[in-house]
């Protein structure tokens, strides 16, 4: 049985719907990431996932258990943490203060406590007092990031983790991430950079249009096909 799975998943933003029946799964220790045009619902998908977007309760299974129609704060809890797309900070805490508010969700013992994170990103440690608008864009993702290992969660969603970032950023962050998989935490990697998500995962999904184009392990699929399944030509 996958870690986490999606059956016949529908998502809708009032009459609007940004999802069709889409089917995906996560295998324990694994990364999958989500590729697909603006627009391709690949951020919807993930906010069905943690509880930001209500969908059907059987749609979303987690450890062999529904979890579709639960609150998002009831998902943290099980070990399902998400790195926002544009990070959303408070601005007005520190880095430590920022790190520490993903302990309340859920504090359980494991492998990233606040001394491991700042080992992860020394550059935290050194400015775990200075107020999170006080960071370059890149120290920002990095205390997003920070904030969602600190509850030790199965299940890290990443959603366009190296969105603006400088490419030497983009390198560190990327880097991280392997040492974050080393501990055995699965990973669903929202990217726009097709290469970098190929590199990464161990397998992947197009989106298009709100729907499933495309599904393989990277070594698979071509780049006819890749291009096929993300512009639909």
């Amino acid at each position: 049985m996958p870690l986490l799975a999606t059956h016949n998943l529908d998502a809708y933003y009032g009459d609007f719907q940004a999802l069709f029946g889409i089917e995906t799964y996560l295998e324990e220790g694994e990364t999958v990431a989500i590729i697909g045009a603006n627009g391709a619902g690949k951020s919807t998908f993930l906010k069905s996932i943690c509880g930001l977007l209500k969908v059907s309760n059987d749609c979303v299974v987690y450890a062999g258990h529904p979890i579709g129609g639960l609150r998002a704060t009831s998902i943290v809890r099980q070990g399902i943490a998400m790195i926002p797309e544009g990070r959303r900070l408070f601005p007005s805490l520190t880095v430590e203060e920022n790190l520490l508010i993903g302990r309340y969700g859920r504090n359980v013992a494991g492998p990233w406590t606040l001394e491991t994170i700042f080992a992860l990103f020394p550059i935290l440690k050194e400015r775990r007092s200075t107020p999170s608008t006080a960071l370059s864009g890149g120290q920002q993702q990095m205390v997003a990031i920070g904030r969602a290992l600190i509850s030790n969660p199965r299940v890290l969603l990443c959603d366009e983790i190296s969105l603006g970032l400088a490419p030497i950023v983009i390198r560190d962050i990327y880097q991280a991430l392997q040492k974050i998989r080393e501990t055995g935490t699965s990973v669903i990697l929202v990217e726009q950079d097709i290469v970098r998500a190929m590199q990464t995962a161990d397998r992947v999904y197009c989106f298009q249009e709100g729907r499933l184009s495309l599904s393989g392990k990277p070594n698979e699929l071509t780049r006819e096909r890749i291009q096929s399944a993300y512009f639909g030509t």
